[in-house]
């Protein structure tokens, strides 16, 4: 696959671009430019680990929505075995932006529930649908029947005991007229309280983007991790631009004010754990990254296995007002 270059990678491309035509004139030729190249990919490291150590919030963001960074679907297929989806909230319908079912992390039975994001590509999957609905889904964010089916998944893993893992990766809630009409702040709200109560241990990771109350409706748990580059926020850049400066080309500014990288967030207390990404992030290396966020959850479940009912809630309560006061002990 084609990799695609963010705005800050332009040196990256150009020696790529070198790596390339060397490759391709030493198969024409039959001369090997091994020791050329070698030089060319220690120079290419050196430059990525020079750009990713000094990132600016909004290049984060971008990062964060590369579209070839890991989604759901790849945790699904990659770290997740007998998965076995779930459909619908018994109540209006089955929203496709976020999905969950049952499956195996490693030897752990686990309830999965995220954010479904999909990629261009999958557009052509829904020919039946508009466009509206086409580009709600492809952007991950979920309607009041996403949250309550994520609801009623967990409380069927609370029932048999079954641990509940969420992978973030949303930008927001949707904001539709249609989402408002049919509860979207309720939906959210219930998700919160139930989650705070369930007597089973639960694992969140920001995947992606962690925007605003799309985020955090899944995102009540007893450890709380996040990816290198991605980014949790009360709101995205954008909208945060377009409320304080009425303009969202401040969205870069936007961004450094609201600390929402995985480090500003771990420094504030409010994420458990930033969880490394292989150099270049995780769109260079789908499998590595994979296996760094089932480590973290693995591990995360072995120190709850332990603690049961009430002891699991004391246990997330004490670690939600840890997060909220930016403490550490």
């Amino acid at each position: 696959m084609e990799t695609k270059y963010l705005p800050f990678e332009g040196e990256v491309e150009k020696i790529d671009g070198q790596i390339s035509e060397l490759i391709e004139y030493g198969k024409q030729k039959g001369i090997s430019y091994s020791s050329e190249i070698d030089k060319l990919i220690t120079k290419r490291r050196g430059i990525l680990k020079n750009i990713y150590s000094n990132l600016f919030a909004w290049d984060t963001v971008q990062v964060a929505r590369h579209p070839q960074r890991p989604i759901l679907e790849d945790y699904i297929n990659l770290m997740v075995h007998d998965f076995e989806e779930m459909h619908g909230d018994r109540l209006y319908g089955d929203d496709r932006a976020l999905i969950g079912g049952l499956g195996r992390i490693g030897r752990e039975k686990v309830m999965i529930v995220g954010h479904n994001k999909g990629r261009a590509k999958d557009l052509e999957k829904m020919a039946g649908e508009n466009m509206e609905e086409k580009m709600r889904y492809i952007a991950g964010c979920p309607n009041p029947e996403g949250f309550r089916k994520a609801n009623r998944l967990m409380r069927y893993a609370e029932k048999f005991g079954i641990p509940i893992v969420t992978l973030i990766d949303t930008p927001g809630a949707y904001p539709g007229i249609g989402a408002e009409e049919r509860g979207q702040a309720s939906a959210i709200a219930e998700n919160l309280r139930y989650m705070a109560r369930a007597r089973v241990p639960i694992v969140s990771v920001v995947i992606g983007e962690g925007g605003s109350g799309g985020a955090l409706g899944i995102g009540v748990a007893n450890y709380f991790g996040a990816l290198e580059y991605s980014y949790y926020s009360v709101i995205s850049p954008e909208g945060c631009a377009a409320i304080l400066w009425r303009n969202g080309n401040e969205k870069e500014e936007a961004a450094e004010t609201l600390k929402l990288t995985a480090r500003g967030g771990y420094e504030l207390g409010a994420i458990d754990e930033v969880i490394r990404e292989p150099l270049g992030g995780a769109h260079r290396n789908l499998r590595e990254t994979i296996i760094e966020v089932k480590r973290y959850i693995l591990q995360a479940i072995g120190k709850l296995k332990n603690m049961k009912g009430e002891k699991l809630v004391e246990h997330r309560h004490k670690m939600i007002n840890r997060r909220a006061s930016g403490t550490r002990d």
